[in-house]
């Protein structure tokens, strides 16, 4: 009985975890008040460093998402970047930057924008910033020194919340592009601490747009993963 219930909590598991993925195209009928407050109470439950807790999560939807998103077209036009975590290409290792590459020439070719055309590209980036058509973004901002530990607390609530919308039947797209306008996000939602870590847009994927079709691959354990095993105890050892 055990191992049966085991194996079916490890199934559910499974299923949860790799069927998540990012949309970015959404149907615009909003998501139950009842039902956020229920996933971003579970998210709640992530875990942090002491139970610190160093998360401030500000969720717009309606007015105060059309007003944001047209305030953040506007910096990106008048390029008024403001940047709490610095971003580099250069930050990416090699084999990092292939399967982003591999990623990009998945997603822009759903879209039917070539390698070379980048005034599509662009485009296609700028208008991102209107959360991709979902009628709810939530931007999590990292609380105390934001410095590396606190963020990755942050981390794990972000992946906790993810999950958590995919246990919901709610669909989501974490955007880094949308941390790139911190203070711009500030200004319109009247935060006044905190450094912005990520952006998530959030509703009901556009089953039928070519976009949400594209499967990213993951790379295999083996690069990504080492197991040590001591083995035996020299002093456990016999003459």
């Amino acid at each position: 009985m055990t191992r049966f219930v085991t194996t079916e909590l490890s199934s559910c598991a499974e299923k949860l975890i790799r069927g998540r993925r990012a949309t970015r195209a959404f149907r615009p009928d909003p998501v139950p008040e009842d039902t956020m407050r229920d996933i971003f109470s579970l998210a709640g439950a992530a875990p942090s460093n002491s139970n610190a807790q160093p998360w401030q999560v500000e969720v717009v939807s309606g007015a105060a998402r059309e007003r944001l998103a047209d305030a953040l077209l506007s910096a990106h036009a008048e390029r008024r970047t403001s940047v709490d975590y610095p971003y580099s290409e250069t930050m990416y290792a090699p084999v990092h930057q292939e399967r982003r590459s591999a990623f990009g020439a998945e997603l822009y070719g759903a879209l039917g924008i070539g390698s070379g055309d980048h005034t599509a590209r662009a485009a296609y980036d700028a208008e991102s910033l209107r959360f991709y058509g979902a009628p709810h973004a939530a931007f999590l901002f990292v609380q105390g020194d934001g410095e590396a530990r606190l963020a990755a607390d942050v981390g794990a609530y972000m992946q906790t919340l993810l999950l958590a919308m995919t246990a919901y039947g709610v669909d989501s797209c974490p955007q880094g592009l949308l941390s790139f306008y911190a203070d711009t996000v500030r200004a319109e939602l009247g935060v006044t601490g905190g450094r912005l870590l990520v952006g998530i847009s959030f509703g009901y994927a556009d089953a039928s747009s070519p976009v949400n079709q594209v499967k990213t691959e993951r790379a295999p354990l083996e690069s990504t993963t080492a197991f040590h095993d001591q083995g035996p105890s020299s002093e456990s050892v016999g003459p």
